[in-house]
């Protein structure tokens, strides 16, 4: 599942969550979150960080912060807002944000909502990958307690799918003109997000709060809810909803089979009030790979 995964860390968070929900959301060994938990990497994201200082002139003190003290930010945390991997301190945070706060990638996807549904369409529709398998090819199925839930990732933590990309050049045409869009960044995903009636994701925190996760409703049936924070929200079809995933969240479709599924774009924003030289500190740390435990390889 990885970026997405919706699963559990290994740290207390998400054994606390395992045990409330009485379901184990992940168990990808690929999931960035789910397995860079604890002291370690601390220690790796320190390092990290002074071998970027060594390399370039820059002004990110508040990325300096929050990896010198992350520890005790996360566990200081209140519980409904608890990002797994990093935090960035004095970030004004909220459960929603208005969709004018990213206000030129919210209108570029809602612009491109006819091209977004129609290359579904098409990647949806496909024969199943293989025998034995209901998926056509690209697409995953995600550990759910009820229900279906399947994604097809066109970037997933900041790796762009070379298969997927191909069969959907019009979205990743869209991205490419995104101005904030994570790329390059374990913290960066994009794709189509789908619910079957009677699936539930149970609640869960993303990994961090540099980032407000976009989704663009490509259809959208009764009785669907996204609910951050305690807050709940509604998809509507054509329109973004902006949300912090650090906060506690959850979705779920109690709809009919007659409704058929609920489907999103979902795309990873920055922050609005990340600032450029943290951007650029945050994509050389996080770049994919660069925080494998080497020790445990």
């Amino acid at each position: 599942m990885s970026s997405d995964c919706r699963g559990r860390g290994k740290g207390k968070h998400g054994s606390m969550l395992e045990e409330q929900n009485g379901f184990a959301f992940c168990q990808s060994s690929e999931c960035f979150r789910c397995t860079s938990a604890g002291e370690s990497l601390n220690q790796r994201l320190y390092h990290s960080l002074q071998d970027y200082a060594k390399r370039y002139t820059w002004s990110g003190r508040g990325v300096h912060k929050g990896v010198r003290d992350q520890g005790r930010y996360l566990n200081s945390r209140p519980t409904i807002q608890r990002p797994e991997v990093f935090f960035l301190p004095d970030l004004p945070s909220a459960p929603f944000f208005s969709r004018e706060v990213q206000r030129h990638d919210v209108e570029l996807l809602e612009q491109s909502f006819p091209a977004l549904l129609a290359e579904f369409e098409s990647i949806y529709h496909q024969p199943p990958a293989r025998s034995g398998s209901s998926l056509p090819p690209g697409w995953k199925a995600n550990s759910t307690p009820r229900g279906q839930w399947w994604t097809y990732y066109l970037v997933n933590q900041g790796t762009p799918l070379v298969l997927n990309v191909r069969r959907c050049p019009r979205a990743w045409r869209v991205l490419g003109q995104l101005r904030t869009f994570i790329a390059n960044n374990v913290f960066g995903n994009a794709c189509f997000s789908v619910l079957t009636p009677g699936a539930l994701i149970t609640e869960h925190y993303g990994p961090t709060n540099v980032r407000l996760r976009c989704h663009l409703g490509l259809r959208v049936p009764p009785s669907c809810e996204l609910v951050v924070g305690g807050e709940p929200q509604c998809w509507s079809e054509g329109s973004c909803l902006l949300f912090d995933d650090s906060f506690l969240h959850r979705a779920f479709h109690e709809g009919g089979a007659e409704d058929g599924p609920r489907v999103v774009f979902m795309v990873d924003l920055w922050h609005p009030n990340v600032a450029a030289a943290e951007r650029q500190a945050l994509d050389y740390i996080f770049t994919p790979g660069r925080l494998e435990d080497k020790e445990g390889k």
